[in-house]
Formats: structure tokens, sequence, C-alpha cells
């Protein structure tokens, strides 16, 4: 493809079409080579106030559209993003530093999330109940929220923001998107261009990438409703509370430190592949990463070595150019931090079993052992190509380690027994546990989220998509008006 800003979205912001952003336009760099790719628009506070006003005077008219208008374009979009699949994966693999495989999947996880969300406006739009009084007519209904606020990271750009953008718009809602500057081509720019395409009314969809007083202008806006954030705990922290404040509703997706837990009866060979995908899958920047690997002191040096052995054979490079397994970190401060608490954790005593170099932003797949939970590559977020490896006693030594991190966001056990693994996953404080499998598990359909650190519960996918973009309304009726004692 031809990387020349030939594109209508170079240098703009969508705002009720292509404009032109009051921030500086941002530099769009390839994080594997240092090239400069073309422009995006950037928008500031005043830009978000024009947005909101804009969305809300829109999103009444969108509200009152037919449901089948609504799932028309919604399928229009899921079909013109099949056909520009290759342009989406160009940019995702280029801007995102993503290999073919991961930008291929999230690809078809979007398009799922759009057929999905058509989908949701042929479900039953509320329920019907009992009454004490005879005659009185009780339903419950979902009503729009109104303007929905998105914050999308640079990690999953298309599928994190469509998963917001998505079932909000198919429940009648008008939508801000803002991207991260560093994904806003493949997570903002060409899902406008698809949506304008479809036919998707103006003013009803925004995207304004911007940093963060672009954030926290969206955040605090009187007319958005609802803000959906995808990013850290610390900034998530900043974000509730604010909507706490204006008792704003509010959905965070936040970080994790999860963990695989390896039982004495495991199949290892399964439980090492899983840990390297859970660890290693783009270069770790996951939130659902496996960044501790809890193993039973029966089979630690036979699993270390199994995983040491994975990583080994795991090519780093850009995979724009070559056939990798991992990309490029997205920007040095990442890297820098990732070194940082590798290295400081083996100067405490962690061994380094495989990899633990980088060179510029490709960082080797790292497994270090002897790792104690007092350690940073324990008790930090890591967001990197590491694992690292402690050692239980017990199941009830497992728990312990598993549930001192504040996160919860996803776990993994591997064991010979479901039963056993499913009696063990109710012990462990996370949204989301997978037996006999890895943590970086996304299935469009069910509820995705986690506890603690990590946000404030399954607030994606199926049933929880209908609660979390609408309020629900109350109507009862009775034929003839009733005489009450004063």
């Amino acid at each position: 493809m031809d990387t020349k800003q030939s594109q209508k979205w170079s240098s703009k912001i969508y705002s009720n079409g292509w404009q032109t952003g009051t921030e500086k336009p941002h530099s769009v760099v390839e994080p594997a080579t240092g090239e400069q790719l073309g422009t995006v628009g950037v928008g500031s506070s005043a830009d978000i106030a024009r947005a909101a006003e804009i969305a809300a005077a829109a999103q009444r008219a969108w509200a009152e559209t037919t449901f089948t208008v609504r799932a028309e374009i919604l399928r229009k979009a899921a079909s013109l993003l099949r056909q520009r699949a290759e342009e989406f994966t160009y940019w995702n693999i280029r801007e995102c530093g993503s290999i073919r495989p991961k930008a291929d999947f999230e690809l078809d996880a979007t398009y799922e999330q759009l057929q999905m969300a058509a989908g949701m406006l042929l479900q039953p739009d509320g329920l019907m109940y009992p009454s004490t009084m005879p005659g009185r007519l009780n339903f419950t209904r979902h009503v729009p929220i109104g303007v929905v606020g998105v914050i999308s990271p640079w990690n999953f750009p298309l599928l994190l923001g469509m998963r917001s953008v998505a079932p909000a718009l198919a429940m009648g809602n008008s939508v801000i998107l803002k991207p991260d500057v560093q994904s806003a081509i493949t997570g903002g720019a060409l899902i406008a261009e698809i949506f304008e395409e479809a036919g998707l009314p103006p003013g009803v969809l925004h995207v304004i990438p911007g940093a963060a007083a672009t954030g926290d202008a969206l955040v605090r806006h009187p007319k958005v409703g609802m803000i959906s954030f995808t990013g850290s705990t610390a900034v998530g922290r900043q974000i509730g509370a604010i909507c706490g404040q204006t008792l704003k509703k509010v959905s965070l997706e936040l970080g994790g430190n999860n963990v695989q837990i390896v039982l004495e009866d495991a199949d290892l060979d399964a439980a090492a592949s899983s840990g390297a995908w859970g660890s290693f899958l783009h270069q770790g920047q996951i939130c659902m990463q496996t960044g501790r690997h809890l193993v039973h002191k029966s089979v630690a040096k036979q699993y270390a070595e199994k995983l040491a052995e994975r990583a080994q054979r795991l090519q780093v490079g850009n995979p724009f150019k070559d056939q990798v397994h991992l990309g490029p970190l997205i920007n040095e401060r990442q890297r820098d931090r990732i070194a940082g608490i590798v290295k400081s954790s083996v100067d405490t005593g962690a061994k380094v079993l495989a990899g633990g170099t980088y060179k510029d932003l490709f960082f080797q797949a790292t497994v270090l052992g002897d790792v104690t939970s007092d350690m940073p590559v324990f008790t930090e977020e890591i967001f990197g190509p590491v694992a690292p490896i402690t050692v239980f006693e017990n199941e009830d030594h497992a728990v312990e380690l598993a549930n001192s991190s504040e996160y919860g966001l996803a776990a993994a056990i591997h064991t010979k027994s479901v039963a056993r693994g499913i009696a063990l996953a109710s012990r462990v404080r996370a949204g989301m546990v997978h037996i006999n499998d890895q943590t970086v598990n996304n299935e469009f359909h069910v509820p995705f989220g986690g506890m603690g650190a990590s946000g404030n519960g399954g607030r994606f996918g199926g049933p929880a998509n209908f609660h979390e973009f609408t309020q629900t309304q109350w109507v009862s009726a009775v034929e003839k008006g009733i005489q009450y004692p004063f």
C-alpha cells in the first residue's frame, strides 16, 4: 500500500465531517523503524465541547430511527471492514507494531463486534412485571444514555474502540471516540471512514484523537452522559472519581497482573504453550497478559525449561518486513520501563532463563526464574514480553500468591481435573478464569471485565452491552386514572 497522505483523514479530526483540529497534528511514527508514516489531526478541549453539542443534537434523531435502519448501518460498516481488511491490517502492523496474525485476529473480532451490535436490535427490549394493582401494566425498557464518550488505548485500538462504539450506536446513543494518538489511524480515522461510508448520519459519531487534556475535557463535559475507558488503572481511578462526582455512568477496563497457576498434575507442554502465548503475544502489551506464572514446586524446573525453550525459539523483528513472532514495543518509554523492572528483579535474585536483552524497541521474549513475591516483576504490571516464574507449595499458597495483587482481571489454571480447576477458580479473585487455557482470551458474546484495580466488572459483551450502554426506564400504565385518598 502507498503510505502517501492522500487519505481524507490526513491531519484531520472527524467531527460533523472531516475538520482541522485546533491542536498541532500528530506525526504517525512506525515503532519498528522510526519512519514517519503520516499525520493525524489532534483535538483540544474546544473541539470536544463543539463535538458534544453536535452529538447531543444529532442523538435525538438517531435514537428515533427504526431498529432496522440502525442495524443495516452497523452491518454495512462490518461489510466495509471486511472489504478493506488489508488496509486495516496494513496500518495495524505499521502503526501499532502488530504481527499479522494479531492484526488479522483483531479485525475478525471487530467484525464480530459489529455483527453482534446489529443483532442486539433484534432482541427483546425490556421485561414485563406483575403489579399489585389490578389492571396496571408494568414494564421496563432500555433507553439511550445520550452521548457516550469512548477513550481507547493503543494496543488493540480497533477492537477496544469498536467494542464500545458499536453497541453504543446500536442502542441509539451518539459517540465521541478519543483514540490514543499513537494508534489514531487504526483505532480512529479508519473507523470514522467506514461509518461515514455506511451512511451513519452526520454528528452521530465523532473521532477526536488527543492527549490527556482532551480526554479530561471529554470526561468532564456535562453533555457526555457516560465514559467507557480502557487503559491504565492510575488514569481509570481519576476518571472514576470525576464521574462519581458528577453522577455520570462509567465503564472502566483497566490493568492486570494476571496469573497462570500450574498444578502438579498439569500437562506441562500445554501449560508452557499457554504460558508463552499469554506472556509474549503482541510483545506482552495486553491487559490480559500472563504476568505471573505460579508453578507447583514438584514441576517448576520442568515447566521453566519448557517455557524458556519456547521463548528462545521466538523471532523478534519488523513485522512489516519479516515473518516474526514479536514486533517492536510501542515506544522507548515503555521499553525502558520493562528493562528497569527486569534489571531490578535480577539485581535482587531473579535468574534470566531466556532473553532479557533488547535492541532499539525490539525486546527478546524473556523468562525469569527464582522470582519471589517482593520483586517488581511480580508486583507490577509488566506490559512487556516477560514471563516471571514463582514456585508455590500447595493450593492454599497458590491462592495466596494469586490474590496478593490488587489487580483481578484474568487467570488461568492448568490441571488434569476440570473439577479441581473449577473449585480453585472460585477462590481466585479475577473477573475471568480459564481452565487449561491461557489468560489472553476474548469472546465477543461473553461479558468481559475484571475485579479490584482491574475495573468495575464485566462491562462488555453479550447481555452486558444492553445494560452498559443504556439506562433502564420503568413504565407503568392504567386505563383509567386512579382516585387516591388525597
